[in-house]
């Protein structure tokens, strides 16, 4: 039988269903809303919910089917009905034949990967996409269906293709390394049953320990506690708690802020262990592991060159937001935390199917995924690990919160031109600013670039020996004992008379140590082929403003005749080779002509240009409000009704510019 002690507790817990409270400063967000109104369909059932309540279903809106298609070979189906009435017209249900169809191509694509035929694989898995997509049917039509999309999805890196198409660009152009996150390495673990012994010593600690969430100690969360204790657990948690001390005052001041449990910090440890880097299986990134389109509700930015999502203070404050959204909503943090990790409406459906608003009650009729019933214990039984280390035999060397110098750039720069500057190495610029993608700075004015605690005065005497409209191609480098130009120039692969010019030097002169010089090194293609694999919440408009390219571009290098992102596919996009690769010329006329293009008409008044947008069909808030330059939050407080509904195609937005 399972032991269970109840320590200290946290915020007092609301019944279900909680107060429906504004939190937030400004309005909740559109998920907020849909899924608050639902929970009104759960009144009378208690906190305790060992009373089964009777419930109404929420109104779930129904799958939308994707109009996408961008092959050119005949559609695997005629155009019927995608329903029962697929039985009239086919001997063996219509759906069967899509299934059959795209595993096969699935098959052929992995046989082809596991030959090392890259270019096969690829080709084969595109097939694969294109028979869902031009099938007509809805993805989740078929669990079957569903689980080959996903498949489709994970079956290769992008990075490997892109590595073996382009092997001299590659490393250049693809994303900076991410971590693996350790919720993907122990959430779906099996483990045998905890230690007795522990139960009593985690009681103990209950009893003497603050906490503001409240901690329970049962079998599950003794598996979770017993695996802590062994030699890979104790390194895991080890990992997380040294690299705490670099966050730990800044999330929990943010928390605070925020008014939720300042315990929630041991919800970051389980998803990276405070790793920004952190990516999982599922495409989540972050200390706080933002899926992209929860990080757009709480506007976590995606560019070509940044992520949000990996910044650790901007990313502290979304998932706050967040989890003081989820506590209105549910009033139980345990629930919260569930929701967190497997979205509210997951946790909505299996308290509708059984009547029981508890989580304990939930985990123990399988109702929920398997990583989510196990995440939650993982959260307890490393609340519990890290309030008492020496407990447990975890020994805790805990990081610094790192000291920096921040200054406001006006001019992108290479991460390397700027690691010369301050004489320290692309890695250490890459730690203090996680949320730079690529070796390279936005071009956005007052961009805030990190450096080494004391650098920035050296860093602004030095980069002044380039010229700024080389910070992105030229290198600086200090001279070493009996080192030639010869050398240097080899090195950066330059004439000598090239570093010999950009330096002012006498033909042949001898350098002495530690002289800096100046190195123009060829800057690199302003186009270049990326690849990029579409991901939930991805709109085409979205991903063109990224990639610096036109919806346009986009739709033709793919072969795309719709209008939405076919999500899980891999696209081909030429970066670079947008609206801002053209003339001068072609900038002015397409400035003139960007209200055409996308649906926009302007009206001058006293506070300045107010626009009416005109929505397409697949933009969300977060890419309209890049294309005009303004926040989501601004745009939904100036059109009153994004607050009673879901934005939709055809709507007309009002946007003060």
């Amino acid at each position: 039988m399972a032991r269970e002690s109840k320590g200290r507790q946290g915020p007092e817990v609301q019944p279900w269903p909680p107060r429906v409270n504004v939190l937030r400063k400004g309005r909740p967000s559109a998920w907020a809303v849909v899924l608050l109104a639902a929970a009104t369909c759960f009144a009378g059932c208690e906190q305790t919910a060992t009373k089964q309540v009777r419930v109404q279903p929420p109104a779930l809106a129904p799958a939308a089917t994707s109009a996408t298609s961008y092959g050119r070979e005949p559609l695997p189906l005629p155009d019927v009905p995608t329903d029962a009435a697929f039985a009239a017209y086919y001997p063996r249900p219509g759906i069967d034949v899509v299934v059959d169809q795209v595993q096969a191509s699935f098959d052929a694509g992995k046989r082809a990967l596991e030959a090392g035929k890259a270019d096969d694989a690829q080709a084969d898995f595109d097939h694969a996409v294109d028979l869902i997509l031009k099938s007509g049917l809805p993805k989740d039509a078929d669990p079957r269906l569903a689980k080959l999309f996903d498949q489709i999805g994970d079956a290769i890196p992008s990075e490997e293709l892109n590595a073996s198409e382009n092997p001299d660009n590659a490393t250049e152009e693809s994303e900076t390394p991410a971590q693996p996150a350790p919720i993907d390495e122990i959430a779906d673990l099996t483990l045998p049953a905890g230690d007795p012994g522990l139960a009593l010593k985690a009681e103990q600690e209950l009893i003497s320990v603050p906490h503001d969430l409240p901690l329970t100690v049962n079998e599950s969360v003794l598996r979770y506690l017993s695996f802590f204790t062994t030699t890979r657990g104790r390194a895991i948690v080890a990992r997380g708690l040294d690299r705490a001390g670099r966050y730990n005052a800044m999330i929990r001041s943010v928390l605070k802020e925020e008014g939720v449990p300042q315990d929630l910090i041991y919800l970051a440890q389980a998803e990276s262990a405070f790793q920004p880097d952190a990516v999982s299986r599922a495409g989540a990134r972050g200390i706080w592991q933002f899926m992209p389109f929860r990080g757009e509700e709480y506007d976590l930015e995606r560019t070509y060159y940044t992520d949000d999502r990996s910044d650790p203070e901007r990313a502290t404050r979304a998932a706050a937001r967040h989890l003081r959204d989820l506590y209105a909503m549910f009033g139980d943090w345990y629930l919260v935390m569930a929701a967190y990790n497997s979205g509210p409406i997951t946790v909505v459906k299996a308290i509708e199917r059984t009547g029981y608003a508890d989580f304990w009650e939930l985990q123990k009729r399988r109702v929920l995924p398997k990583q989510t019933q196990n995440y939650v214990p993982i959260i307890l039984a490393l609340a519990l690990v890290a309030k008492a280390p020496s407990l447990y035999g975890v020994q805790v060397d805990a990081e610094k919160a790192p000291q920096v110098d921040a200054i406001k750039l006006d001019h992108p720069i290479d991460l390397r031109l700027a690691a010369d500057a301050v004489n320290a190495s692309v890695e250490d610029l890459h730690e203090l600013n996680p949320e730079l993608l690529r070796n390279l700075t936005p071009s956005l004015p007052g961009f805030q670039l990190n450096l080494p605690a004391g650098t920035a005065k050296t860093f602004q005497e030095n980069i002044q020996q380039v010229p700024e409209d080389k910070w992105t191609s030229w290198r600086l480098h200090s001279t070493e004992p009996g080192e030639t130009l010869a050398e240097i120039a080899k090195h950066y692969r330059v004439t000598m008379l090239a570093i010999e010019a950009a330096n002012h030097l006498e033909a042949n002169a001898v350098l002495p140590q530690g002289f800096l010089l100046s190195v123009p090194t060829p800057p690199a293609p302003a186009v270049h082929l990326v690849h990029y694999r579409v991901q939930r919440g991805d709109t085409l408009a979205g991903i063109a403003d990224r990639f610096d390219v036109t919806v346009a571009q986009l739709k033709r290098w793919n072969q795309i005749s719709g209008n939405r992102a076919p999500r899980g596919a891999r696209l081909r996009i030429y970066a670079g080779s947008g609206e801002s690769a053209a003339s001068p010329r072609a900038k002015v006329k397409s400035a003139q002509n960007a209200g055409d293009e996308y649906g926009i008409s302007s009206r001058s008044g006293k506070e300045g240009r107010a626009l009416e947008y005109h929505v397409k069909a697949g933009e969300t808030l977060f890419s309209i409000a890049r294309q005009n330059q303004t926040t989501v939050s601004a745009i939904r407080e100036a059109n009153a009704f994004l607050l009673e509904r879901p934005l939709q195609a055809g709507d007309v937005l009002k946007i003060q510019r």
